[in-house]
C-alpha cells in the first residue's frame, strides 16, 4: 500500500527534483485563516504540506513557530482542527502530513490518532520526540492504517544509530539540518550535505531537509543533495509581517512560487 508522500517522491525523482514541502501550524494565523494558507500553497506550487499540531512545551520549535503555536492555542486549536485542516490539504491535491510531539497522540488515542490521519486522507506523521525504543504501540497503529511514521535524524545522531532510525521511517526521513531549534537562517547549515550522506548509506528512501530554508537560493541549495526542501519559520514569518489577511496569504503565495522554482534549479 502507498500513501499520496510515496507517489509524490516518484514523480519528483523521475522529474529529477526534489519536493517542496511547506509546513504551518494548525489554527494559524485562525482556524478558517489557516485553510486559507492551505489553499495559498497548493497556489503557489507546493507538492506537499505538513500541518503542525501545535504544542505549548516544544522542544524543536524556534521563537517564530512557537509565537504561531501560542497564537493558535489560544484560539483553542486541538486534535479537531488538525484533523479538519489536514483533510483541506488532502481535497486540495496535495500529500499532506501532521507534524507532532508524542504527548497529543497518546492523550487522543494512539490507534485513534493513526486512524483519524488516514481517514483524513494523510499519509503519515512526523513525531520530532519519539524514540524508536519508545514506539512499539505507534509502530503497530501505523502499520494497521498503513501511514507514513517519519522520524526526525540530527547532526549529532551516530553512525551506529541511524541506521536503527531510517530502517523504521517511510515516506522519508527528516533531516534536522542544524542542532536546536527552527528557524529562517541567512545560510543553511553546513552539516546538512554530511547529514544526507550519512542518511544515504543506510536507506533507499526520499531524505528532507528541514530548519534554516527562507529562500529561492536556499531551496535551490538545499535541492542539490535532499529529496525534499522544508519550509516553515519563512511562511510563518510572512504571514506575522503582513498588515492584514489578504496581504499575508499573497506573500505566501509568492514566497511559495518563489522556492517552487528552486526546488527545480538544484540540479
Amino acid at each position: 500500500m502507498t500513501t499520496p508522500l510515496d507517489d509524490l517522491f516518484v514523480k519528483t525523482r523521475a522529474e529529477n527534483r526534489a519536493a517542496l514541502i511547506a509546513y504551518i501550524p494548525a489554527g494559524f494565523p485562525s482556524i478558517e485563516g489557516c485553510k486559507k494558507v492551505i489553499q495559498a500553497f497548493v497556489d503557489g506550487g507546493v507538492d506537499a504540506i505538513e500541518i503542525g499540531f501545535p504544542y505549548s512545551d516544544p522542544v524543536m520549535d524556534g521563537p517564530t513557530i512557537q509565537a504561531a503555536a501560542d497564537q493558535s492555542l489560544a484560539q483553542g486549536t486541538g486534535a479537531k482542527e488538525v484533523f479538519e485542516a489536514l483533510k483541506v490539504a488532502t481535497d486540495a491535491g496535495v500529500a499532506a502530513v501532521v507534524m507532532t510531539y508524542w504527548n497529543p497522540i497518546e492523550k487522543y488515542g494512539v490507534e485513534k490518532f493513526a486512524q483519524s490521519i488516514a481517514d483524513n486522507g494523510g499519509s503519515g506523521v512526523i513525531t520530532p520526540d519519539l524514540t524508536i525504543e519508545e514506539s512499539a504501540s505507534w509502530k503497530e497503529a501505523v502499520e494497521k492504517t498503513g501511514i507514513n511514521p517519519i522520524y526526525v535524524v540530527a547532526p549529532s545522531t551516530t553512525d551506529s544509530r541511524l541506521p536503527q532510525v531510517t530502517s523504521r521511517c517511510s515516506g522519508f526521513v527528516y533531516a534536522a539540518s542544524l542542532m536546536g531549534v527552527t528557524g529562517t537562517r541567512t545560510s543553511v547549515s553546513s552539516g546538512a550535505p554530511d547529514l544526507v550522506a550519512r542518511i544515504r548509506i543506510t536507506t533507499d528512501l526520499p531524505i528532507a531537509v528541514g530548519l534554516g530554508v527562507s529562500t529561492r537560493e536556499q531551496a535551490k541549495g538545499v535541492a542539490g543533495y535532499a529529496d525534499g526542501v522544508i519550509v516553515g519559520s519563512a511562511f510563518i514569518n510572512a504571514l506575522l509581517d503582513a498588515p492584514n489577511e489578504e496581504a499575508g496569504l499573497l506573500a505566501v503565495k509568492t514566497l511559495a512560487s518563489e522556492l517552487a522554482l528552486g526546488v527545480r534549479e538544484g540540479r
